[in-house]
């Protein structure tokens, strides 16, 4: 008879929830894991690993077309559109392969179905929908009744949909279909722009298609240091996407073979953009819904669940963690989230979540990274900074690479040196910002970078420079 009882049942197989799931049975807690669709869930499958597949492709596509600047030679160049998504999906598909073997090597039993929270310490898991199934590992558990000390959700977002541009997977996409179109449209019109909106605006812009961006904000990437945004956009701009910020789409009326978006600014301007097709990519939302929380009286904030820095929510014996606990929705976030929230369980006494050293990262081109506070976050909390940059134009490995254009930003506190934030744009930024993270993580102050040697000829001197500068050091510029 199948095994019903646990310590840790996860809902949800997430980055949060699958690691949150291994790290319960390498502490030897008896643990199972819910699934109703996808080991791995959407960042293996539909997500982070699947668009740096596309981006990859087109990176590529991009040097190839830039062969005579290495004294090289490519003559006509091109693409094809379906092996490009077939490549990503094989990619995906190896990662979902790979979730099942350490489900299967850590011995967590896996569920398979929608699960819904009876009371704590019981679940329900019924049939999933059948518009969802996929295929379920062999020796998966189905619909029943399961018991577990400690139930930890993991269900994660999904993208939000704006009234009136409802997705209908033809004209108008979710990043689901713009994962998977059949062709490049010749134009491409899309609605926002966060990590999620840039990336797909710059892999279409790459491949071919006429690029429009709308961001109702003043400021494109929002979230990231506004120094670093304007030298996006500049960037951006450059290579011929076109950027409309403080504005928002009021109307969308679909065409036979394209979308005719009605665009009004805060001042009262308005104009029509005609685009093939239409991205909606403003923001995601939490998976809430189903799982019995309301009767429960989980603490909710809008589409999220609240839950402290070890993934407690207030009713005892449930935890969320990951994009379902709210922001930043980053599936490195998800999976430490889901590592404290085990230890925690288990007595271990781990450092709470510290949100403020999660790393972010835009895989455009120009690459994008961050981490901690901006420059305008900081003088809003009052504290007197040093600014260090460096331009990767100074840089000897960015020339040789041909990838001048770049800058490095680092912040720091005046009267401590506490290393308050580090902003990144250009080649391969994102392999570079963690060491800003451990870094920070460290407690490092700015004596301890500048007396670091930093390897030669690498763009990692570019960090040790902007540390530099900060403190009217800084020897290449």
């Amino acid at each position: 008879m199948a095994e019903t009882s646990f310590d840790v049942l996860v809902i949800g197989s997430g980055p949060g929830g699958y690691v949150a799931a291994i790290r319960a049975a390498q502490l030897g807690l008896k643990t199972a894991i819910v699934e109703r669709q996808y080991l791995g869930g959407i960042c293996l499958n539909w997500g982070c690993i699947p668009t740096k597949a596309l981006l990859r492709s087109a990176e590529i596509y991009h040097y190839m077309q830039h062969a005579k600047d290495y004294g090289l030679s490519a003559e006509k160049v091109s693409f094809d559109p379906g092996a490009v998504v077939k490549r990503s999906r094989a990619v995906a598909e190896r990662m979902n392969s790979g979730v099942t073997f350490l489900m299967k090597k850590n011995k967590i039993a896996v569920i398979w179905g929608q699960a819904t929270i009876d009371a704590p310490g019981k679940v329900t898991v019924k049939p999933a929908d059948a518009q969802l199934v996929t295929a379920p590992p062999k020796d998966a558990l189905g619909a029943g009744t399961y018991q577990a000390k400690h139930i930890i959700i993991a269900t994660g977002a999904r993208p939000r949909v704006l009234p009136g541009i409802d997705p209908d997977g033809s004209l108008i996409w979710t990043y689901f279909e713009a994962m998977v179109a059949p062709k490049i449209p010749k134009s491409l019109l899309v609605l926002g722009s966060g990590a999620i909106g840039i990336e797909f605006a710059s892999y279409y812009r790459t491949m071919g298609s006429e690029v429009t961006v709308v961001e109702v904000l003043p400021q494109i990437l929002p979230v990231e240091d506004e120094e670093i945004a304007a030298h996006a956009r500049k960037r951006f701009e450059k290579q011929g996407i076109k950027i409309i910020t403080g504005a928002k789409v009021t109307k969308v009326d679909k065409k036979k073979d394209s979308v005719v978006a009605e665009i009004e600014d805060g001042k009262g301007g308005k104009q029509s953009i005609e685009a093939e097709r239409m991205i909606s990519a403003a923001g995601v939302v939490g998976n809430i819904e189903n799982l019995g929380l309301e009767k429960l009286g989980v603490k909710l904030d809008r589409t999220t669940i609240v839950a402290d820095g070890h993934g407690k929510t207030n009713v005892p014996g449930i935890y969320a963690i990951g994009d379902v606990a709210g922001a930043p929705m980053l599936a490195h976030k998800a999976s430490h989230e889901g590592v404290v929230c085990v230890e925690a369980i288990k007595g271990l006494k781990p450092h709470a979540m510290e949100k403020n050293r999660i790393p972010g990262c835009t895989y455009c081109n120009p690459q994008i990274a961050s981490v901690g506070l901006t420059e305008k976050k900081a003088k809003e909390q009052g504290r007197e900074i040093r600014i260090g940059r460096f331009p990767f134009l100074g840089n000897g490995k960015a020339i040789a690479l041909g990838e001048p254009d770049g800058l490095v930003k680092t912040i720091f506190d005046k009267k401590t040196g506490e290393l308050l934030g580090a902003h990144m744009i250009g080649a391969e930024v994102t392999e570079l910002i963690q060491g800003f993270v451990v870094a920070m993580n460290c407690e490092t102050t700015e004596a301890e970078l500048m007396q670091t040697v930093f390897p030669h000829p690498t763009l990692s001197e570019m960090m040790h420079e902007s540390v530099l500068d900060a403190y009217g050091r800084v020897l290449h510029v």
